[in-house]
């Protein structure tokens, strides 16, 4: 029978495993100092690796995302333009309406009240009318329907405004309808 130290016993009273140093210890090889070198500058080149990894997965997240949010406001917009073009349809109808009856004499207070609604409904969606009478003929911006020869204005200048255009979310959602000026060709001098 063995008997126990005192320290023994306190360690089993207190429930902690009895260990002893020579046999329990195993010795972890000991690494030069070059291989600790070593072993750091490959651990830094996977850290590098793996921060590079995330840096461009968090790039394409990020463009991803942007991506999306124009692919949506973009479509909202369509939307919004389409149901404006055929918004100004009605609109041209209540401005021929208001132009005939004023010709007429008849009252258009109520025609005037209707258009101003109308106008405050294209401002509050960010449609503005394109300026075109006098101005050089840009095809992003205006349908030349007709030309008028004048030989006092210069090439391609509009002279008639036919149809009103509108942009939309800085895009033409409907040309303007314009008549445009053209040089008179002189005949040949001394014949």
């Amino acid at each position: 029978m063995e008997v126990n130290s005192e320290e023994e016993s306190e360690e089993k009273l207190n429930g902690l495993p009895l260990q002893k140093e020579s046999e329990e210890s195993e010795e972890e090889p000991e690494l030069s100092l070059e291989e600790l070198k070593k072993l750091l500058s490959q651990e830094k080149e996977k850290t590098m690796e793996y921060e590079l990894k995330f840096k461009r997965a968090l790039a394409d997240l990020q463009n991803l995302d942007r991506k999306t949010k124009l692919d949506i406001e973009s479509g909202i917009n369509t939307k919004i333009d389409q149901f404006m073009i055929e918004f100004l349809q009605i609109y041209d109808d209540f401005v021929r309406a208001k132009e005939a009856f004023s010709k007429n004499n008849v009252n258009v207070e109520g025609l005037d009240s209707i258009l101003k609604n109308m106008d405050s409904l294209l401002l509050k969606n960010n449609v503005s009318t394109i300026d075109a009478l006098g101005e050089i003929f840009d095809p992003k911006l205006h349908e030349a329907i007709s030309i008028m020869e004048d030989s006092t204005l210069e090439e391609n200048t509009i002279t008639k405004e036919l149809r009103k255009g509108y942009i939309s979310h800085n895009r033409v959602i409907r040309p303007t309808l314009v008549e445009i000026s053209k040089k008179i060709k002189s005949e040949k001098l001394g014949e």
